[in-house]
């Protein structure tokens, strides 16, 4: 139960998170006009021929010094600000241009998208053979931050993810340390034990390390029958003591119930000292 609750608690944890950054942002707004290029004289020069080629240009010449000067005014921004606000979508063989701008207000975005169109349609870049035109008279004006729908998906499979990955965590550790020390506690052992993981490869050598440190006679100690052969192949791996006294390595199974390791521990010589605990 508590680690369905840390995962609900995770998941909407993160999931607020993510919807207060994404719905905190500053309001943003993106004004868009259409130019389309069209022939300035029936019998001139052949259209197609300098459109294909020359539109293709417009990407640069909304963000021409030029332009931007012409611009800027309406914007409230400076040329070299305009730019990093502007964008061209050329539509593939139609002779079809969006020019869009991003502002902090609608009416901002708004004007600048006519004012840049504008200043573009009057460089007369497709002159002699073709010239542009705004398709509307006026832009279209759309928000685009904060996105609502964007931000609400975003923090969704932010709050799934988070919960999934606590519960994949408590899983690999089913109860963690905190049983392990409640049943030392109950069992009168206070001070730090080396705790350890019997699948780890490197356990061996830790434990031989701390037994060695202790300087005393190893045993090691199955909580409950069925840990009897875990016990007897770390038992195999540790180096002989001698002396007085006894370095106890007591192996149990991992979770909450650790009733068994209290018990095991109670029991203990006074001369014993508990070194590791290891969790098979």
């Amino acid at each position: 139960m508590k680690s369905v609750v840390s995962s609900v608690a995770a998941a909407l944890l993160v999931g607020a998170l993510v919807l207060l950054a994404g719905l905190t942002r500053g309001e943003e707004y993106q004004g868009r006009v259409s130019l389309l290029a069209g022939p300035a004289a029936a019998d001139g020069a052949p259209y197609g021929e300098v459109v294909s080629l020359a539109l293709p240009a417009l990407v640069e010449l909304a963000r021409s010094p030029s332009v931007l000067a012409a611009a800027a005014p309406a914007s409230g921004y400076s040329p070299d600000e305009l730019a990093g606000h502007v964008s061209v979508e050329l539509v593939p063989a139609s002779g079809l241009a969006r020019v869009s701008v991003r502002a902090a207000s609608a009416a901002q975005a708004g004007a600048t998208a006519m004012a840049l169109g504008k200043a573009m349609i009057d460089a007369d870049l497709l002159a002699p053979a073709g010239k542009l035109r705004t398709l509307d008279s006026r832009p279209e004006v759309i928000t685009v931050a904060p996105d609502a729908p964007l931000v609400t998906g975003l923090a969704l499979v932010g709050a799934v993810a988070a919960g999934l990955a606590t519960a994949s965590v408590r899983r690999l550790t089913p109860g963690g340390t905190g049983p392990l020390r409640r049943a030392l506690a109950a069992a009168g052992v206070h001070r730090p034990v080396a705790v350890l993981r019997e699948p780890d490869p490197s356990t061996p050598d830790s434990l031989a390390v701390l037994c060695r440190a202790a300087g005393h006679p190893v045993r090691v100690l199955p909580v409950t029958p069925d840990l009897t052969e875990t016990a007897a192949k770390l038992a195999a791996g540790l180096p002989e003591e001698h002396g007085a006294g006894t370095s106890v390595v007591a192996v149990t199974t991992g979770g909450r119930n650790q009733k068994a390791l209290t018990a095991t521990v109670s029991v203990l010589p006074a001369d014993a000292v508990l070194v590791a605990v290891v969790l098979a």
